[in-house]
């Protein structure tokens, strides 16, 4: 007898956070949060973080790509994506390159698109890579970069290319 096959290897998995919590979430690793009910803290995460339709976040929050559907109450930092689904309220700044708002989502708060040159700093931290391997990449040619008095800096644009590239 042959086994049944599992489900699609490839198929997204979530981590679902239904319950009431409070406290402070943070992973380091990327990974798939969806947020179904109430969260009060502060929250850091990597990957694709969900705020569903019927959440209620009251929370900081740091991510890569960030899609609300509920309510958030607090200031969103993404460093790839917003999503504003339409039945989104955020009351709250927000700080991202990339912005998406459906008709009927509520912003109660200040948009900043992230700035279009990045330190190496900042680079480090967007791609999760050391410092050292991006000098190893310029050194190479392989990232673009550019000079700035003694300073490197990196294109927003540019470096998204890059990484589609090199995917």
């Amino acid at each position: 007898m042959k086994k049944r096959e599992d489900k699609k290897s490839d198929e997204v998995k979530f981590l679902d956070v239904t319950a009431a919590m409070r406290g402070s979430l943070v992973f380091s690793d990327p990974v798939n949060l969806r947020i179904s009910g109430k969260f009060d803290g502060d929250l850091t995460t990597k990957g694709n973080l969900i705020i569903g339709k019927n959440a209620t976040v009251t929370a900081d929050i740091i991510g890569e790509n960030i899609a609300i559907a509920g309510i958030v109450k607090g200031d969103i930092k993404a460093s790839r994506l917003v999503e504003l689904g339409s039945t989104a309220e955020v009351v709250g700044n927000i700080e991202t390159p990339r912005l998406a708002v459906d008709k009927g989502a509520v912003l109660n708060g200040n948009c900043r698109m992230a700035q279009v040159k990045m330190s190496i700093e900042e680079l480090s931290d967007y791609l999760s890579v050391g410092e050292s391997k991006i000098m190893e990449w310029v050194g190479t040619g392989a990232i673009p970069a550019e000079k700035s008095g003694s300073n490197l800096l990196f294109d927003h644009k540019e470096v998204e290319t890059w990484l589609s590239q090199n995917s």
